[in-house]
């Protein structure tokens, strides 16, 4: 092959070779002109889309009120008695389940039981002291009437001999013994109207009255009440249905003084939620809106409330020291104010006391875009 046919050949390549890249650079000019169009309308877009995102973000945001900050909460009491004694029995275990009135434990009966007896037999040592009072004051009634007769007796006697003493009938000593024989039945007349008196007097100043209507049968009716009560009181019933706990630290044969804590009782029934939000979350928040609850130890589980109640202080208002600024060197720190939720419905899974929640409020208030300006 001569060199002629060899360069005739090779022109045509670099032909198509300088196309390509003429065609190459022609894409490469077209890429880089939208580029330089797309970049900045991407850029201008995605901006947009992050103002207009946040703005819905801001109008939707204020209708919601969350805290972290919450609890369950449940009516609770530490039982106690009334009484002193001995721990007789305890009637269950701990963290047992327990309805209304049911018997938790008693104490010792044999000294409140002597102490009934004791009671109704002074109550009736009380009617029997009655109706002997009634007896006496109407024996002595009796007396003074004839204590009466005998005196007038006395005083006639009397009488006629004043008459004959002057004119010699009778001797002076005569009617000086008649004159002291009416004296003494007079003093006698006396000493029974007092004794009468004081008689009366336990009657409540009527002679017919009823044992019934007495102060010494009220007192004594009042002793076997307050006997009876303590009785009573000497065994502890559930005051609601739920939850006996920390029932170990009480055992048969312990010393239980009146008013010293047992074991505590749970309910299972009066259960609510109880938040802290903060003080500038509760702007819109009213009582009566509703709630979504979530437990923590139930994931993906969610109940349904109301606001029941807004607390009229801070939380830190009720500490034992409240915070006193009385230096000058103060820091504002944002107040929680609780908020009392009660539950009306969800998944029948139990809730307990101090179990830690997450709440959400629908204040159903909404902002505009006039709350900017």
């Amino acid at each position: 092959m001569s060199q002629s046919d060899t360069v005739r050949r090779e022109q045509p390549d670099k032909a198509r070779d300088q196309a390509e890249k003429q065609r190459a650079g022609a894409a490469n000019v077209r890429r880089a002109n939208r580029s330089r169009i797309l970049r900045p309308a991407l850029m201008i877009g995605g901006v947009v889309v992050l103002i207009i995102g946040a703005l819905l973000f801001w109008l939707t945001g204020g209708q919601y009120v969350s805290s972290d900050d919450t609890y369950v909460d449940a009516a609770k009491v530490s039982l106690s008695t009334d009484v002193s004694g001995l721990v007789a029995e305890v009637a269950v275990k701990d963290n047992q389940h327990v309805t209304a009135g049911q018997v938790l434990f008693s104490l010792d009966q044999t000294n409140f039981t002597i102490a009934v007896q004791r009671a109704r037999a002074n109550l009736a040592q009380a009617v029997l002291d009655i109706k002997a009072a009634k007896r006496a004051y109407a024996q002595s009634q009796a007396t003074i009437a004839a204590q009466k007769v005998q005196i007038a007796q006395d005083q006639s006697t009397l009488d006629r001999y004043a008459k004959v003493v002057r004119n010699g009938g009778i001797t002076r000593e005569v009617y000086d013994n008649a004159k002291f024989a009416l004296q003494a039945d007079q003093a006698k007349l006396g000493e029974l109207t007092a004794a009468s008196g004081e008689q009366l007097a336990k009657l409540a100043g009527n002679a017919d009255i009823q044992p019934e209507a007495t102060p010494e049968y009220l007192a004594a009716l009042a002793q076997l009440n307050s006997a009876l009560q303590a009785q009573k009181d000497s065994v502890v019933r559930a005051p609601f249905s739920g939850y006996v706990t920390l029932t170990p630290q009480l055992q048969p044969g312990m010393y239980l003084t009146a008013g010293a804590a047992a074991f505590g009782l749970v309910s299972d029934t009066n259960i609510w939620v109880t938040a802290q939000p903060k003080e500038s979350d509760l702007t819109w928040v009213r009582d009566g809106q509703p709630v979504k609850i979530r437990v923590d130890t139930y994931p993906g589980k969610t109940w349904n409330g109301v606001v029941e109640s807004i607390s009229p202080a801070s939380g830190s208002e009720f500490s034992i020291l409240p915070a006193q600024n009385s230096s000058g060197n103060w820091v504002k720190v944002v107040q929680r104010i609780p908020v009392r939720v009660k539950i009306t419905s969800g998944p029948d899974l139990p809730l307990r006391d101090g179990m830690s929640a997450e709440i959400s409020i629908n204040t159903h208030h909404h902002r505009h875009f006039s709350d900017l300006f």
